[in-house]
Order: structure tokens, then sequence, then C-alpha cells
């Protein structure tokens, strides 16, 4: 078995030798706040431990602050779209996590500036 670091998202960890985690991502628009919360607690009702969101855009990314209050004991990893500052906007709003791809957020500078934050 490969030897990984352990993370921990929220209250849960992954990695390090750790027992699997239940991960799964939603498939409504995240910026309906309603659905995505609803579709949020049938995962978590299901067995999921950590909910990953997508967030392409503006609207998605202040809907999480929402969310985020709707469902607070529940890790969130905000899935980035190609845009630094929606991942600035997701750490605002109080995500758990971010997954994002460095090669399609551009410059080192923002993401230099998305570590930091």
């Amino acid at each position: 078995m490969r030897k990984s670091k352990a993370v921990q998202v929220k209250h849960v960890q992954i990695g390090g030798g750790a027992p699997c985690v239940i991960q799964s991502m939603t498939k409504t628009d995240t910026a309906d706040v309603g659905a995505t919360v609803a579709q949020i607690e049938e995962m978590v009702t299901a067995g999921c431990e950590i909910v990953r969101l997508a967030v392409p855009d503006n609207d998605a990314a202040i809907a999480l602050k929402e969310i985020r209050k709707r469902v607070p004991e529940v890790p969130i990893v905000a899935d980035i779209h190609f845009h630094y500052k929606l991942a600035l906007l997701a750490l605002e709003a109080g995500i758990d996590k971010l997954r994002l791809n460095p090669g399609n957020i551009g410059k080192h500078e923002r993401i230099v500036e998305v570590v930091r934050a």
C-alpha cells in the first residue's frame, strides 16, 4: 500500500492510513441552495461523509455561505472551475476543502493567493 499524508477535512480524516471515507458530489446546480441542501441531506443519510459541490460561477460561490449555514456539520469540498476568485469566495463562505486544477487557474501568483488564503 502506498503511504499517504493524513489530511483533515472538518472532522473527517482522509489518507495516512485512515479508513476509507465515502465521498460524493451533488448533481444539483449549486446556486439552487434548497435543492443542493436537500441532496446533501439525502447523501449524508445514505452514508456519505464528505460532499463535493461544483463551483463553476459566482452564483454558485455566493450560494456556498447559505449552504454552509444549513448543513454546518457536513464536510464540504468546493470543486473550483477555472477562476481563482471563485476559490477565494468559497474559502470566505467557510467551506472545508478546495479541489482545483492549478493548470486551469492560470498565473502562478493566483495559485499563491489561493494557498495563502
